[in-house]
C-alpha cells in the first residue's frame, strides 16, 4: 500500500483524470439506479405500503388484480382462516376522472376499501371519512399537481359518479397512475352502474377483485386449500404482475448491469496500460526481491483507494442531484441499495484489477532491466 500511495502522490494528474472518470461512472451507475428505483415504487407504491402479505386472487387471473373478480363466499372463507381484521375485501378499477373548476383529465385507480381495516389510507392532509359517507374520496397528492384541491370535485368518466376530495395521501401509486380510495359503498354502486343517491346500495353485492391478508404462510396455504378457485400470492408476486412493472424494471436493470460490465471494462483497461507502462519499475522491483505478492496489494490497493474514493464523491454527486430534481420525476435511493450499487461497483472495479496485477506476474526481472539499460 506504501508503493500504491506513494506513486498516487507522484503522478496526481494521472491518477486524478483516472479518479474523475471514475467518478463520472460511479455517479451515472448510481443515478440510474436510482431512477430505475423510482419508477418501480412510483409503479407499485400503493401496493408496497399496505401492510398485506398475501392476496388471494382467481386462480385463473394469472396474479393480476383487475383480472380477478371474488364474492362474500370467498372473504367469509378467508376470514374464517385469518380472521375478520386480517382479510379484507380490495377493488381495483382503472379509470379517467375530470376536476371541477379544474381543466384536466387524469388517469388513475380506485381502489376501494374498508375504512376501518388495515387498508384505511392515512390521511396526510385533510380529512378522512368512514363506510357509511357517499360521495368522499381520498387521492393521492399527485393529483395536487392536476389541480385537484381539498373540496374538488372529481367525476368519473365511465360510471358518472361524483366524489368530493377530502383528503390527500402520500406515495400511492398503481400502474404509474394515483390511486383514489374510496368506500364499498360507493363502490357497490359504481359496479352496479348507477350514480350516487340512485338507490344502488339495495342491490345484491358487487363483486370484489382481491382479498388483502395478513397472515402466516401456513394460514395462507389453508385458505388456498379451503378454495379451490383461489389462488393465495405474496406481496411480492403481486407487486411482479402489475402491468408493465416486470418489462420496466427487467429493461432498466439490464442497463444497469450493462453500465457496471462497461466501468469495470473501462477501469481494467486504464490500469492495465498504466502497468505496462510501469513493466521495467516492476521488472527492477522483482530483481531487488521485492515479493510478488506485494506487487499484487500495491495494485489492487490503487484501484480499491481509487474506487472508494470516487464512489463517495460519486454519492455524495447523486444525492446533491436529486436535491436539485424536479417532483415529477420520480428518484428513490435507499441506503440498501446505495450499499448494494457500491459494493458491486468496488467489486467489478478490483475484478478488473485482477488483469493488470496477472500481467504484473509475468514480468520477467532481467527482460525488464535489459529493456531499462538499453
Amino acid at each position: 500500500m506504501f508503493l500504491a500511495i506513494r506513486e498516487m502522490r507522484h503522478s496526481k494528474a494521472r491518477y486524478s483524470l483516472i479518479m474523475v472518470i471514475m467518478l463520472l461512472v460511479s455517479f451515472l451507475v448510481l443515478f440510474v439506479t436510482g431512477l430505475a428505483r423510482g419508477l418501480a415504487y412510483a409503479n407499485i407504491s400503493a401496493l408496497k405500503n399496505m401492510p398485506a402479505n398475501y392476496f388471494a386472487v382467481q386462480s385463473d387471473a394469472d396474479h393480476t388484480f383487475r383480472r380477478s373478480q371474488l364474492t362474500d363466499t370467498e372473504l367469509a372463507a378467508a376470514r374464517s382462516v385469518a380472521g375478520e381484521a386480517n382479510a379484507t375485501p380490495l377493488g381495483v378499477q382503472t379509470s379517467t376522472i375530470t376536476a371541477a373548476g379544474a381543466d384536466v383529465k387524469a388517469d388513475i385507480t380506485f381502489f376501494a376499501v374498508d375504512m376501518t381495516g388495515m387498508l384505511a389510507p392515512e390521511v396526510t392532509e385533510g380529512a378522512g371519512f368512514t363506510n357509511e359517507v357517499q360521495g368522499s374520496a381520498i387521492a393521492d397528492s399527485k393529483l395536487e399537481q392536476s389541480g385537484v384541491t381539498i373540496g374538488s370535485t372529481i367525476r368519473d368518466q365511465a360510471s358518472g359518479m361524483s366524489w368530493t376530495v377530502t383528503g390527500f395521501v402520500k406515495d400511492s401509486s398503481y400502474s404509474h397512475t394515483p390511486v383514489v380510495y374510496i368506500n364499498q359503498l360507493d363502490w357497490q354502486a359504481m359496479k352496479q352502474g348507477t350514480v350516487q343517491g340512485g338507490g344502488g346500495s339495495g342491490k345484491a353485492n358487487a363483486p370484489y377483485n382481491v382479498i388483502a391478508l395478513d397472515v402466516t404462510a401456513a394460514q395462507a396455504g389453508q385458505i388456498a386449500d379451503q378454495l379451490q378457485s383461489v389462488e393465495v400470492i405474496t406481496q411480492k408476486q403481486a407487486i411482479a404482475s402489475v402491468p408493465g412493472y416486470s418489462a420496466e424494471q427487467n429493461s432498466l436493470m439490464m442497463m444497469i448491469v450493462f453500465l457496471i460490465v462497461i466501468a469495470a471494462v473501462v477501469l481494467a483497461v486504464f490500469f492495465y496500460v498504466i502497468t505496462i507502462q510501469k513493466t521495467s519499475q516492476f521488472g527492477i522491483l522483482k530483481a531487488m526481491g521485492t515479493k510478488m505478492s506485494y506487487l499484487a496489494w500495491s495494485v489492487i490497493g490503487q484501484v480499491m483507494l481509487l474506487s472508494v474514493a470516487s464512489l463517495v464523491l460519486g454519492i455524495l454527486l447523486t444525492l446533491g442531484m436529486n436535491m436539485g430534481l424536479p417532483d415529477t420525476m420520480p428518484f428513490e435511493l435507499d441506503g440498501q441499495t446505495m450499499a448494494m450499487t457500491s459494493l458491486l461497483f468496488i467489486g467489478m472495479s478490483l475484478l478488473g484489477s485482477l488483469i493488470s496485477v496477472a500481467r504484473v506476474a509475468k514480468v520477467d526481472a532481467l527482460e525488464a532491466i535489459g529493456r531499462t539499460g538499453a
